[in-house]
Order: structure tokens, then C-alpha cells, then sequence
């Protein structure tokens, strides 16, 4: 070890501190006691010493790095862009967010842009319009089915790596349906048309978590549910328009394929170049990956100590396969006491926790898989949520064929319709970050002991019965704007002859209002009701909504035209209307149907009895965050 040295202390827990500013340099003579036993100890680490893994999180404040003036160290790595995303700037934020509602909004789009030309793919391929209709069923298995293990693969890989995978296909098999000659293999197309795009909203909902906590999620989550219900309205006004443009040819729907392929293709470039990987384990991991490559670089320039702060808990007893000690190597737990400055300075890897106790691929997609319909079954509060959902997603999936079926040859009509959707999911969009801006308010909300509350008894009433910290707050005004949905089905279907074109139209739009408020709801409720589960809650919704949706497009026309357009829109009203008593439901009796629960639960950690209910053989309880 050289004879003097000076000390690079990191106060950046992004960047290491890598200045070679010149200091003051003193001679082994002129070091008082404690600097004596610092160069003593270094002198004691070498490539022979073991190495002490350490935990790394986006708070942990990296090492000083010791180095002599005879030594110049290798350039430090640069750590911004491993920075967590909760700390992003708001434009990173909102350029993620913009780019993933943008394909949220295309996906939809391709979901419903399909139906308008059905009648005429059927008499192209020389099949039926039933048959032809299946494509919608199989869109949504695709969408239903493939979440279940793309989204565990987010979890590892990252979100970027699986979007750009899924757009491919996406984009691939749109144009795969636009020259496809025969029926089947169209089904086929639209199933991988359906998984590619699911990855868009499965895994949206991801991101939003990856960037904003959960006081601030609701508005990014309204704008995403906006994105889904508006382009449910203009995949079918578009392929309309196309329809009437170019009439009864194959170049009318071969066109409602190919501009997707333009549109979507454009999307997936765009995502290539800006959108930023924001899964937090994954960002971790590169950076202790860049970290460890620094350190060897170090090492083999001479450097093997590093400074550690002061009570460093986050250090491994196991660490993963790529990092596993040698015999060699040693285990430090944390210290309780104030470390002497020998102990201080180590040789030092980093490694992060949740690779350490991720079960192989494989295991993870099959206990997600599992666990979802677990929860279907057995907790009341999933199953409810899930059957509104699902029936909600059924009648804005039915608008796919009762639209061209009530409006055959009355383009004006349909995209009447298809507009008031659009123009229901902007309103209610506005609607959704209004109300969390209510739920803001100051009188509203619990504040420390301090705080100056007004004399008003309607803000006390408020705090002491609506309070809104709780899972229940994301059902105050779904209460009300959920009974949009059966309004506006009898609104639509049950008025007056001589009103029918436009009060559908009219209905409809009330109704799409309604969906999105349940849709809403559902995805906040159950994210704050089964925190550590909320994946698999929501995804045990997703799977039923996405279902129920491709399968109501196939009965509808026998429905409508067995009951007929008052019979069947009051039958459907009735059921909206008897499902609506949920949100009242669990408004008055939540707090008490959630403490039965074992999983349920506000907070949960490794000390709650109930954290342990649904814990694997290998008893491992970051598999379920």
C-alpha cells in the first residue's frame, strides 16, 4: 500500500464521488494514530481478502473510496440513469406516461376497428358473419391469456425489453391479418394480435406504479382508463369510415389492417428511442452490475478497500448465483455498535435483494397464474369486483356488433355512437382527476394535530364518515357515476321509436361514462385493498373481463333479435342495475368484510400473521409484491 493516500467521500447515493482534485498530501511520519491504523488496514486488504456483499437500494449511500497519489483510478460509471423512478423529472414521467397511454389507446383501437367490416371479410373468405366475429373472441383470449406470462417477465427483465417483444408482435400480426386469404388462419392472427397488445395494458399499470406513489397515481391512472375507452370508440368509427369510403371491397378491411400496421408501427419506433425502463428491481440491478465492474477496475488498478458508512444493514447471508462467495468470503449482518475504522474498510460487491429471492421463471409464471384464481375463489371482494368488471367490459365489447347490426347501411348513425363513446371517455377522463383533486382537498383530508381545520360541519361530517385514507375513498363517487351504466342502456333501448337514432347514441354515451367510472374503481380499489397481492386481484379481474368481453359479441345479434332491441336492452339494464348495489356494498361494510380476510389487509409485512397465509414451500415473501 502506498504511503499516503487521500479519501474520496460520496455524498450522492446516485454517483460516486470519482474527483482526482489535488490535496494535501502528508508522509507516513506526520499521521496521527488514527490515520496510522487507516493505512494499516488498507495495507491488510488485497486480492486475497473476502469479499462482503452488500444489499443495494436507491437509498444506500455508496462507499469512500480510498486511493493513493500514486494511483490514478479508472473513471467512475455514470449512475443517472439508474436513478429510482419515483425521483424522475415530471417531463421523464409524463413522456412515459404519454407514450403508454398512446398504446393503450391503439391497442383498443384494434380491438374494435375489426367489427365494422366483418360482414364483408365474411364474404371474402367465404365463411359467415358469426364465424367472422370469433375474431373478437379470439383477440380476447389472446388478451386475457398472455398477461399471465408477460407480466411476471416485466418483473425480471423489465418493462422495456417486453414492450418492444409484444409491439413486434402486435405490428407482425396486424399485417398478417391484412393478407390473409383464409378465415382460420385470421382467427390465429387476431388471438397474437390480442396477445401482443394485452402487454399494453396489463403492464401499463405497472409503469404507473413504477412512477408516482399511491397518493398521486389516480390522475396518470385516469388518463390511462381514458386512453382505453376512447380508442374503444375510434377503432370502430375509423373502420366505419373505411367502410363507407371504400365499400363493399376487400380493400376496406385489407386497409382497416394496413393503416394499423402504419400507426402501430410508428408507435413501436417511438417506444424504441424514448421510453426509459422504469422497473425499479431491474434499474438496481444494472447499477450494482456497473458498480461491481467499477470495482474490478479499481482492484486491478490497486484498490481494494472501500469505505463503508456507518450502520450498513443491507448486506447478504446468500447471494445470487452470479455473485456467490467463495469460502473465502465473509457475511456481515449490520452493526448494532458503531464500527471501529477498521471494520470500516472492506472489499465490497453489491448485489439487490429481490434477484436473491426470485424463484426460477418457470415457477414464478405458474404460482402467478395459480395465484389469481385463488383469489377469484375464495375472497368475496375479488369475485364481486371481478363480476362487475366483466360485465361492464361485456356491454362495451356488445357496442362491436350491435352497432353495425342495428345501423347496417346508416354510416351517419353508427358514427353518431361511436362518437358519444369518444366524447364519454373524454368527459369522464376529466371527470376522474376532478375527483382526486376533491379527495386533496385540505379540509377533507387527516392532518396532524396543527393543522387549522375551518368551522365547517360539512368538512367534519366528511373527515369523520368519508375518510379518505381508506380503500373505500376509491368508491365514494363510483357510487353514483357507475349508475350511469343501466341509465344509459334503458336511456338507449328503451326509449320512444321516433328518438331511437340519437337517444341510442345519447344512452350509450351515459353508459360508456359508467363503464369507465367501474373500471376506474375496480383498478384503485383492489390496489389498495390487497397491496401485496394487488397484481394477482387485478389480474384475476383483468382475465374475466377480457373473457366475458369476446364472448358477448358472439351472442348479441341472436339476443337483440330473439328479445328484441327493448327486451334485450331493458334485460341488460337490469343486470347492470342489480350489479350496481356493489359499490354500496362494500361502501358501508368494506372495513369489515376486508379484517375478515387473510389477505386483505392495509399493510403487510413479514410480522402479520396473515402475511404467511399464502406463502409457497419456499417460504419466500417477495414473490407476492
Amino acid at each position: 500500500m502506498a504511503s499516503s493516500i487521500e479519501l474520496h467521500n460520496n455524498v450522492d447515493e446516485d454517483v460516486p464521488c470519482c474527483s482526482n482534485s489535488t490535496t494535501e498530501r502528508n508522509s507516513i511520519s506526520g499521521l496521527d494514530e488514527k490515520q496510522a491504523v487507516l493505512v494499516a488496514c488498507l495495507a491488510n486488504i488485497d486480492a486475497t481478502s473476502p469479499v462482503t456483499y452488500c444489499y443495494l437500494s436507491f437509498d444506500t449511500v455508496l462507499p469512500s473510496v480510498p486511493t493513493s497519489h500514486q494511483v490514478v483510478p479508472p473513471p467512475c460509471p455514470d449512475l443517472k440513469p439508474y436513478m429510482s423512478p419515483l425521483k424522475w423529472s415530471p417531463a421523464r414521467k409524463n413522456v412515459s406516461l404519454a407514450l403508454s397511454c398512446m398504446a393503450t389507446f391503439l391497442t383498443a383501437y384494434a380491438a374494435g376497428c375489426y367489427s365494422p367490416s366483418a360482414g364483408i371479410i365474411a364474404h371474402d373468405l367465404d365463411t359467415t358473419r358469426l364465424v367472422t366475429l370469433v375474431g373478437i373472441t379470439t383477440f380476447c383470449a389472446g388478451f386475457a391469456l398472455a398477461p399471465m406470462a408477460l407480466a411476471p417477465m416485466s418483473e425480471i427483465w423489465g418493462r422495456f425489453p417486453v414492450f418492444i417483444i409484444a409491439g413486434v408482435v402486435f405490428v407482425a400480426s396486424q399485417a398478417v391479418c391484412a393478407v390473409m386469404t383464409h378465415v382460420a388462419g385470421l382467427l390465429i392472427a387476431r388471438f397474437l394480435v390480442g396477445a401482443g397488445a394485452s402487454v399494453f395494458s396489463s403492464v401499463v399499470g405497472g409503469v404507473i406504479a413504477d412512477l408516482w406513489d399511491k397518493k398521486e397515481r389516480n390522475t396518470p391512472m385516469a388518463l390511462f382508463s381514458g386512453s382505453v375507452l376512447a380508442g374503444t370508440g375510434a377503432g370502430p368509427l375509423v373502420g366505419a369510415a373505411f367502410m363507407k369510403r371504400f365499400g363493399q371491397t376487400p380493400t376496406a378491411w385489407k386497409w382497416a389492417f394496413w393503416h394499423q400496421v402504419v400507426l402501430d408501427g410508428v408507435l413501436l419506433i417511438l417506444f424504441v428511442g424514448l421510453f426509459k425502463e422504469s422497473r425499479a428491481s431491474v434499474l438496481l440491478t444494472r447499477k450494482a452490475e456497473k458498480l461491481n465492474q467499477w470495482y474490478d477496475k479499481l482492484e486491478s488498478s490497486g484498490i481494494y478497500a472501500f469505505c463503508m458508512p456507518l450502520y450498513t444493514p443491507y448486506l447478504s447471508t446468500s447471494p445470487s448465483k452470479a455473485h456467490r462467495p467463495t469460502s473465502g468470503d465473509t457475511v456481515l449482518h449490520g452493526c448494532e455498535n458503531e464500527p471501529s475504522d477498521r471494520d470500516r474498510y472492506l472489499r465490497v460487491r453489491w448485489i439487490v435483494k429481490e434477484d436473491e429471492q426470485r424463484p426460477p421463471v418457470l415457477q414464478m409464471i405458474a404460482m402467478l397464474v395459480r395465484r389469481p384464481f385463488h383469489l377469484l375463489f375464495t375472497e368475496p371482494v375479488v369475485f364481486s369486483f371481478s363480476l362487475w368488471a366483466a360485465f361492464s367490459w361485456a356491454i362495451l365489447y356488445t357496442s362491436f356488433s350491435v352497432v353495425p347490426f342495428l345501423y347496417q347501411n346508416s354510416f351517419s348513425l353508427s358514427s353518431c355512437v361511436y362518437g358519444a363513446i369518444i366524447a364519454a371517455a373524454v368527459v369522464a377522463t376529466a371527470m376522474g382527476i376532478l375527483q382526486q383533486h376533491l379527495l386533496k382537498h385540505p379540509q377533507w383530508r387527516v392532518h396532524d394535530a396543527d393543522f387549522e381545520y375551518s368551522d365547517s360541519k360539512f368538512w367534519a361530517f366528511m373527515r369523520k364518515r368519508f375518510p379518505t385514507d381508506a380503500p373505500e375513498a376509491r368508491l365514494y363517487f363510483a357510487c353514483v357515476t357507475a349508475l350511469l351504466l343501466p341509465a344509459g342502456l334503458f336511456g338507449a333501448f328503451l326509449c320512444p321509436e321516433h328518438m331511437s337514432g340519437y337517444a341510442e347514441a345519447i344512452g350509450l354515451g351515459f353508459a360508456v361514462w359508467g363503464i369507465y367510472s367501474i373500471y376506474l374503481a375496480t383498478f384503485n380499489y383492489l390496489a389498495d385493498s390487497y397491496q401485496t397481492y394487488a397484481s394477482s386481484a387485478l389480474a384475476a379481474q383483468s382475465f374475466c373481463r377480457n373473457m366475458l368481453g369476446g364472448i358477448f359479441p358472439l351472442i348479441v345479434n341472436a339476443m337483440f333479435t330473439n328479445l328484441g332491441l327493448k327486451g334485450a336492452g331493458g334485460m341488460l339494464g337490469g343486470i347492470a342495475m342489480a350489479l350496481s348495489i356493489i359499490p354500496w356494498v362494500l361502501l358501508c361494510f368494506g372495513e369489515n368484510i376486508r379484517s375478515r380476510s387473510n389477505l386483505a389487509i392495509v399493510s403487510a409485512s413479514a410480522d402479520d400473521p396473515k402475511f404467511s397465509f399464502f406463502i409457497l414451500a419456499n417460504g419466500n415473501p417477495s414473490l407476492f409484491k
